[in-house]
């Protein structure tokens, strides 16, 4: 009798082609190591480094800094990540290549040294910008056109990246606060091995989808070499270009090497928007390409405000959060690691997702407003409104000096709630909207237009650390050791320190003392600017600040020249007046939700001529409910 049975790659499990499940566990492996080091990054960085467990010492402004830089990253390499799949690799190698960059990235950072670090940031970036926008393309790839099973499988992948994300804070969380933080990144590297290979296992699954497409396919996509070409050729659009690469290049000179290059990539990006305005020729795809446009202004103002969970709620969940349960549980005991919180994102996408796919479809099948600005605008104001809980957490810390760990709970439901109504659909409104010969470049742009929201998330968490007072550390070795925990450890190695105290005007001055030697620091230290010292002064008389009711300030100090001699010191710091940042924060968390709010609303009233800009691209959804939880899916975990 002759074999009936299908080939390997169009082999069925559970109604959905065998490699589905494949990418589905190599995703979900990718997404638990990408997920699980993002929740202990900033942790580790914060970390002190005394003591059994310890980090770099960074203040949480410098923290925030990197945060903003490699998450941007992350996301605007998935463009070249694109284009390298399309014209060298084909998506199914380029994944495959994503995954073994990956595993070394990872796998370094588990090596305790700052090259090491910064070794495994990079690759990083570099693997996940080849693996992110290849693999749910191939999902796609496994259906043919029109087959009625693409949504759910899209769901099922979804299902997948969500289920990484959530064990992964929970797992490589515990094992990076409890046992050590270069452990949590190995473990993370462990599981990027086993999605690699669960990859490589299934290729007999995926031999017809992801592969390099032929000359003739490569010519019907749009070539940005062809769109600068044709710029330089367009002399109202090339001023526009060149005026902005001219500032771009003095921010190089005035901000800084890694703005100036941010600039000049936006300025780039402007000039190519502008030419494929131009070459469109027909006016509807000139109005919805704006319309796409300006909801990429909607992404960046989202994810500027969602990805502070990684960043600044993560620091908040850590220092000022007060995370003691009045039982005890295995493993963790009664105190919950502050990475576990970075799971409830993912935990609430699980719970409530269909529920709100289900929710917007209801209201299509009835006629009622469910456009996907409409959606998107609808989440940027639930994700706003979420900030109103982090600003209580504020008040509630400066009065007890702890926030309940339900503030954080509420706050990231509302965000996830608010991510559902909005993310998703962006991708799906710019598949829509996009010119058909566009159409992989606007989704190179999509991912750029998250990476700059990514890094407005950094520069607002920044920001609310306020504008700290420069010192110099002047003290002698011998003078110093008594204040740290781990007597001349931390000298010898060079490393980052604080010393957390207690402040109050005296006598015309203010004296700071440490908690833990009940020593004054002030003799070990000179303030850079005589200002600085005075405006302290200053703020604590203001603010009726006496011995009896301090303040309390963190002293940070930062080796400037780690090949000096032990004998030799050469710190420089900040302080940190712990009151006056949390003022910072409450402004912050209300203002996010302010702006958030306004800017949304504002587009929700212009939403009938938004609509009209469309010229009916949504119209007939409502007669395919099917189509809605593809809105869901379509787009992986953010």
């Amino acid at each position: 009798m002759a074999n009936t049975a299908p080939p390997a790659n169009q082999k069925e499990l559970f109604g959905h082609p065998v490699g589905l499940y494949i990418l589905f566990f190599t995703e979900m492996w990718e997404r638990f190591s990408y997920y699980g080091m993002r929740a202990i990054l900033v942790l580790y960085l914060v970390s002190a480094t005394t003591g059994g467990n310890a980090g770099l010492g960074w203040t949480s402004s410098e923290a925030l800094v990197l945060y903003g830089w490699y998450t941007m990253l992350v996301y605007v390499v998935s463009i070249p990540g694109g284009i390298l799949a399309d014209k060298v690799f084909g998506q199914k190698k380029a994944v495959l290549i994503g995954g073994i960059i990956l595993v070394c990235g990872h796998g370094i950072l588990a090596v305790e040294e700052m090259w090491a670090f910064y070794t495994g940031l990079g690759l990083i970036i570099a693997g996940v910008g080849l693996l992110k926008p290849n693999i749910s393309t191939m999902v796609g790839g496994l259906y043919k056109v029109g087959d009625i099973r693409r949504d759910k499988g899209f769901t099922i992948f979804y299902i997948g990246i969500n289920l990484g994300a959530f064990l992964s804070s929970l797992i490589v969380g515990y094992v990076g606060e409890k046992i050590g933080w270069h452990y949590g990144f190995g473990l993370a590297g462990i599981a990027m091995a086993f999605g690699l290979m669960v990859y490589l296992w299934g290729q007999k699954y995926l031999t017809n989808v992801g592969n390099l497409l032929s000359k003739a396919e490569m010519a019907e996509g749009a070539s940005i070499t062809d769109l600068i070409a044709d710029l330089l050729k367009s002399p109202l659009q090339l001023i526009i270009t060149v005026v902005l690469l001219v500032v771009s290049i003095v921010g190089w000179v005035t901000i800084g090497f890694g703005y100036g290059l941010l600039f000049i990539f936006l300025s780039l990006v402007v000039g190519i928007m502008m030419m494929v305005y131009k070459d469109l020729t027909s006016q509807i795809m000139k109005d919805r390409y704006v319309v796409m446009l300006l909801s990429f202004i909607l992404v960046i103002v989202f994810w500027g405000a969602f990805e502070q969970a990684g960043g600044l709620m993560n620091i908040y969940a850590l220092d000022k959060t007060n995370r003691i349960l009045p039982f005890s549980l295995p493993l963790i005991g009664n105190e919950v690691p502050a990475s576990f919180f970075q799971s409830l994102n993912a935990l609430f996408i699980i719970l409530f997702g269909v529920l709100i796919a289900n929710f917007w479809a209801k209201r299509k099948l009835k006629s009622k407003e469910a456009s996907s600005i409409f959606k998107m605008a609808t989440g940027v104001i639930i994700m706003g409104l979420g900030f109103v809980f982090m600003a209580a957490a504020s008040l509630q810390y400066a009065s007890n000096g702890a926030a309940a760990m339900y503030w954080l709970v509420l706050a990231y439901l509302l965000h996830t709630i608010g991510e559902l109504c909005s993310s998703p659909v962006a991708l799906s409104f710019i598949t829509k909207l996009a010119p058909m010969r566009y159409a992989s470049l606007m989704m190179g742009v999509y991912f750029a237009a998250t990476g700059l929201g990514n890094k407005v998330a950094g520069v607002i968490g920044e920001f609310s650390q306020g504008e700290p007072t420069k010192i110099e550390l002047i003290a002698s070795r011998e003078n110093l050791t008594p204040f740290l925990k781990v007597k001349d450890s931390i000298l010898v190695k060079g490393k980052n320190f604080k010393i957390k105290t207690k402040i109050y005007p005296e006598n015309g001055q203010f004296k700071a003392i440490d908690l833990n030697t009940n020593e004054p620091v002030l003799g070990l230290v000179k303030f850079e600017n005589e200002n600085g010292e005075k405006e302290i002064i200053n703020l604590l008389k203001e603010e009726n600040v006496t011995q009896e009711n301090p303040y309390h300030a963190i002293f940070s100090f930062r080796n400037n020249d780690e090949k000096l001699s032990k004998e030799e010191l050469d710190y420089s710091g900040i302080v940190i007046i712990d009151e006056v940042q949390t003022q910072m924060e409450f402004r912050t968390f209300i203002g996010i939700t302010i702006f958030t709010v306004i800017f949304a609303s504002i587009v929700l009233m212009m939403l009938k001529p938004l609509k009209r800009l469309t010229h009916g691209a949504e119209d007939d959804e409502r007669k395919m409910p099917e189509q809605e939880p593809f809105d869901i899916a379509i787009e992986p975990k953010k």
